[in-house]
């Protein structure tokens, strides 16, 4: 029998790719963002995905494991960085749903912004919230997206919690890619026989001052620098000419030829999602973008999950 998730915050399915993958039976999943959750009942139509508020909802099925993404846009380096902003706190529903469910462990993931020192006392509280509903806390600890199957180079932090009477030891899982494993994916590898020039699915307005205030261009056999939710600072693409250095935070194109940023598909690829992966044609190029810079990179949830299932 397989054990049983629940899934809130879920975004477009990364993270419950990656729990099904595990052998988990994901049994429900939440997103409030109408277009993530098209996108997940599109390509993960099996399971139940309520679309809406998370402050609304009260009855959820009993289950093995609570996963959740809550927002992070207060820390991340992409956001506006103002941690008294509401959508903060979403941790609090993160905890009144842990304390509904009550389940045997649980794993959140969020920017590695938060342990900045001084939103030392937002992260402080979550823990407490955590630990004071009846969990043993693991974490944070930061995972790179890179060290386990994915083409890119992305730090988040996660969080674990085992129920206090569940005598088990658990500890996060050890890269699966690297020196001494699996050889390292990159961008060549996963953006291989795609079309140069995907008209109509990349962002083609021009690099203002503060894309060129930082080098956003790998190499083909490198991974790709992270993938963001806003299409404007999208990763370039390799194809595109080098950028160069002139100064403190000024970098310019070596030359004159085209250069472009990923395209949402490949910027799906580049986060460990599957070929076929689907984008409803109801969506906007800044909506599939989002959908795809805010998710979970399934390779990595898969790893994660396979390591708690010891705890099941």
């Amino acid at each position: 029998m397989k054990p049983a998730a629940i899934s809130i915050f879920s975004g477009c399915g990364g993270s419950d790719l990656g729990l099904v993958a595990a052998g988990f039976e994901v049994l429900m999943a939440n997103d409030i963002s109408k277009y993530a959750c098209m996108v997940y009942k599109e390509n993960i139509p099996d399971i139940e995905m309520v679309c809406g508020d998370i402050r609304e909802m009260n009855t959820f099925p009993k289950a093995d494991l609570l996963s959740g993404c809550y927002p992070c846009q207060g820390y991340s380096q992409g956001g506006a960085r103002d941690i008294k902003r509401e959508i903060n706190s979403l941790y609090m529903e993160f905890h009144r749903v842990l304390t509904i469910v009550k389940p045997k462990a649980f794993i959140v993931e969020n920017v590695s912004g938060m342990l900045r020192s001084n939103y030392k006392e937002n992260l402080d509280n979550q823990l407490s919230c955590f630990k004071t509903a009846g969990y043993r806390i693991v974490g944070p600890t930061i995972l790179n997206s890179y060290d386990y199957g994915v083409a890119q180079t992305r730090k988040r932090i996660f969080i674990a919690g085992v129920r206090n009477d569940i005598d088990v030891n658990y500890e996060f899982p050890s890269p699966t890619h690297g020196a001494g494993k699996l050889p390292h994916i990159n961008q060549q590898d996963v953006l291989k026989d795609l079309p140069e020039w995907p008209e109509g699915e990349f962002y083609d307005l021009s690099f203002h001052w503060y894309y060129l205030s930082r080098n956003r261009r790998r190499e083909w056999d490198k991974p790709s620098a992270t993938i963001l939710s806003n299409a404007r600072h999208m990763p370039l693409h390799p194809l595109s000419p080098p950028l160069v250095k002139h100064g403190h935070d000024r970098w310019q194109f070596a030359d004159d030829r085209p250069a472009r940023r990923f395209s949402y598909r490949e910027a799906a690829l580049l986060q460990g999602f599957p070929r076929d992966f689907k984008f409803p044609e109801e969506g906007s190029l800044m909506q599939r973008y989002k959908a795809v810079g805010n998710a979970v990179p399934p390779p990595l949830f898969k790893a994660i999950a396979q390591s708690l299932k010891g705890i099941m």
